[in-house]
C-alpha cells in the first residue's frame, strides 16, 4: 500500500471495503484499512462510488477534509502503536486513551500533533521530530 500512487492507494482503500462488504478472505493490511473504514460512517458511501474516489480533489480551503488522508493517518498511528516508534508512543497513547475516554476521539487528537510534525518536516525539509511529536502528546 505505501506508494506514491495516489490512485493505487485509494483503489487499495476501496478494494479492502469491498472485501469486508462481501466477507472476501483479507490481507492483514487490507484488514485494518477496513477496520478504520468501518469506523468512519461518513466515507463509506464515497468508497462504494469508486470513479468519484479516485480522481476527486479535496480542497482544505472550502473546508474539505480528505478522507484518505484522514484514515491513513489513523493507519500511521497504528502503525506506530505496533512498532512503538518514537519510542514512548505506546505509554503517550494510553494515557491519551484515559483521558479523552474514546479511542477514536483520542486517535484524532493525536493525528492534530502527527499532522503538525509532519507539516513542519515538509516546510523545513527535513525529517519529523520525534522528540517534538511525543512533547506535543504528553501535553494533550
Amino acid at each position: 500500500m505505501f506508494t506514491q500512487d495516489r490512485d493505487k492507494m485509494r483503489k487499495f482503500f476501496i478494494s479492502s471495503w469491498q472485501k469486508k462488504q462481501n466477507n472476501e478472505p483479507m490481507e492483514q493490511l487490507e484488514d485494518i484499512v477496513a477496520d478504520i473504514i468501518a469506523r468512519h460512517p461518513e466515507y463509506q458511501s464515497l468508497l462504494e462510488k469508486e470513479d468519484a474516489a479516485i480522481g476527486r480533489e479535496y480542497l482544505p480551503e472550502f473546508g474539505e477534509t480528505n478522507p484518505f488522508l484522514h484514515m491513513g493517518m489513523h493507519i500511521a498511528i497504528y502503525e506506530q502503536l505496533s512498532t512503538n516508534r518514537p519510542d514512548g508512543i505506546r505509554n503517550a497513547y494510553q494515557k491519551i486513551c484515559n483521558k479523552a475516554g474514546d479511542v477514536h476521539e483520542a486517535e484524532h487528537r493525536i493525528m492534530d500533533c502527527l499532522g503538525e510534525v509532519m507539516w513542519q518536516a515538509q516546510r523545513n525539509q527535513t525529517e519529523p521530530d520525534e522528540q517534538a511529536y511525543l512533547q506535543m502528546l504528553k501535553e494533550l
